[in-house]
C-alpha cells in the first residue's frame, strides 16, 4: 500500500501519532483492525524495477557470458551476488543459512555467496547469504546491478550502449 506521511502528534500520554494519507479505500480494514495491536511498517517507496532496466540485463548477461564462455545462468547469478541486493526478512534482517559442506547451495537457490566455514560436532558446515531475485528488486537495486554488469562488460571490451542510445547515436550522425 502507497502512501504519504501527513503529521506527527505527541500526545498528553507522550505516544505519538502519526497520520498517514493512503491511495486507496481503506475503510473496511479500518472498521475490521481498529482497536488490535498491529505490526507496522513504514518505509520510503520505491518503484519496482522496469522491464526494460531487466530486458537490458539480460543483454548484457548474455554478452557476458558469450564473451567468457559460460552459461547465462552462472554469469547472471554471479552479477546478482557481486551487484546484488542482500535478501531481507520482514524484520530488515538479512537472510541466510547453513548446510552440510557437501551440499552444493546453488543447486537449492542460485543468487548465494558462502561468508563462512564452520564446525559442529565434527561436521563442516558452509553459511550462507542470499541475494535478491531481480524480478524483487526496486530501481535502486537493479540500477546497481546494471551498474556493475557494465562494468563488467566494458573490462571485456563488450559495447554496453542500451538499443535505444545506439538509434539515437545513428540519427544524430544521419544529421550531421
Amino acid at each position: 500500500m502507497r502512501g504519504r506521511l501527513v503529521d506527527l502528534t505527541i500526545g498528553l500520554n507522550r505516544k505519538q501519532r502519526v497520520t498517514v494519507e493512503i491511495d486507496r479505500d481503506f475503510r473496511e480494514d479500518f472498521d475490521r483492525m481498529r482497536g488490535t495491536e498491529l505490526d507496522i511498517e513504514i518505509k520510503k517507496h520505491r518503484e519496482k524495477r522496469s522491464k526494460s532496466a531487466n530486458a537490458y540485463f539480460h543483454v548484457l548477461v548474455n554478452k557476458i557470458a558469450a564473451e567468457r564462455g559460460g552459461s547465462d545462468e552462472a554469469t547472471k547469478a554471479a552479477l546478482v551476488v557481486e551487484y546484488g541486493a542482500l535478501a531481507k526478512d520482514s524484520d530488515g534482517l538479512t537472510v541466510g543459512f547453513k548446510l552440510p559442506a557437501s551440499v552444493d547451495a546453488s543447486t537449492i537457490y542460485p543468487y548465494v555467496k558462502c561468508f563462512d566455514t564452520r564446525e559442529e560436532n565434527g561436521k563442516l558446515f558452509k553459511c550462507y547469504l542470499v541475494y535478491k531475485q531481480t524480478h524483487l528488486m526496486d530501481t535502486k537495486e537493479m540500477a546497481r546491478l546494471i551498474d556493475g554488469a557494465i562494468e563488467v562488460a566494458k573490462e571485456l571490451g563488450i559495447e554496453t550502449d542500451t538499443p535505444e542510445q545506439l538509434a539515437r547515436y545513428k540519427e544524430d550522425w544521419n544529421q550531421t
